[in-house]
């Protein structure tokens, strides 16, 4: 896999997403309904969309299976114990960024999970952790941070590899609020994945990531019952509310980071990859293969516009 078949993935999955959407918009035209199937079973096909054009893709760029393994070649290495703690407190260590960057997005753009929070939550606790906190993240890590950034990797210097694929995972999630903290989280990710060596890095943090934040939803409508409303509560704030609150998640958030950047650093030991992690910095220079193309711009086009469209449709509402 290169930049060139990179790019025409993620077309792909752009495409395969915009024609269910407008599927469902004819089906509302026609048959006066959308395509109603139920927010789990939206979870598994959103994924299946994701991860099936990824797999297809794998398969056809696999040019020497007797060589490389696909394990070795998405970077599915086993990490050293003690790594797996440390990538657990990482994991932590970056959700103050997450939250404050959600908060910063929420003064522009609607929160995009709390629309559908009310929908998941009547749904069974086991059914939505396993979908979002343990499927959702293995298909998304295995496109994003197996194929497209090690596809990227293979074209030019690391640290633009980091930079594009972080833009697309967070342009492939196709709302503002989601894709500003995406990118932050795709960046961060990428990093931890070059100072393990392994993908099984990201995908622990991402199922960690997605975890916690289905277990502090259902946690809070357990303890407020009869009153709490996910949606209603993201309505209820208020732009002097999440200006006075931004500040102390920004500071939160740089100390956090901070932190999160020295464990960055002790796994790159751990696992013996010091150089590696400090040759993507010192590496911004090298020339290498063109990131962008045809096909990447017009995927680009097609998200931003439905993003930007998907505002002010709901500013009309």
């Amino acid at each position: 896999m290169n930049n060139k078949k990179v790019n025409w993935l993620f077309l792909c999955l752009i495409m395969v997403d915009l024609s269910v959407l407008a599927l469902q918009i004819i089906s509302y035209v026609v048959f006066g309904t959308g395509l109603s199937i139920g927010i789990a079973a939206n979870f598994i096909l959103s994924e299946l969309m994701l991860f099936l054009p990824g797999l297809l893709f794998l398969l056809t760029s696999w040019n020497k299976p007797g060589a490389v393994g696909l394990n070795e070649m998405l970077g599915f290495r086993k990490m050293k114990l003690s790594s797996f703690f440390m990538v657990i407190l990482f994991t932590f260590l970056i959700m103050p960024m997450t939250t404050a960057i959600n908060a910063i997005s929420m003064l522009f753009v609607d929160n995009a999970v709390s629309a559908i929070s009310d929908d998941v939550l009547k749904m069974p606790f086991p059914v939505m952790l396993f979908l979002i906190g343990i499927y959702g993240p293995f298909c998304e890590e295995f496109v994003f941070r197996g194929i497209i950034y090690r596809g990227y990797k293979n074209s030019g210097p690391i640290i633009w590899s980091i930079f594009w694929s972080a833009l697309l995972f967070g342009l492939m999630h196709m709302n503002f609020n989601q894709a500003a903290y995406a990118i932050a989280i795709g960046i961060m990710f990428a990093l931890l994945v070059e100072a393990t060596g392994s993908l099984w890095s990201s995908v622990i943090a991402h199922m960690i990531f997605n975890s916690e934040q289905v277990c502090l939803m259902y946690l809070v409508r357990y303890i407020y019952p009869d009153t709490y409303s996910a949606s209603s509560a993201s309505e209820g704030l208020t732009t002097e509310t999440l200006l006075a609150v931004i500040g102390p998640y920004l500071i939160a958030a740089v100390a956090a980071t901070s932190f999160a950047v020295c464990v960055l650093v002790w796994l790159a030991g751990n696992e013996d990859r010091k150089e590696r992690l400090r040759s993507i910095w010192e590496g911004r220079k090298m020339k290498g293969g063109r990131f962008v193309s045809v096909p990447l711009i017009i995927a680009i086009i097609l998200s931003l516009g439905y993003m930007i469209l998907d505002v002010v449709m709901t500013r009309l509402a």
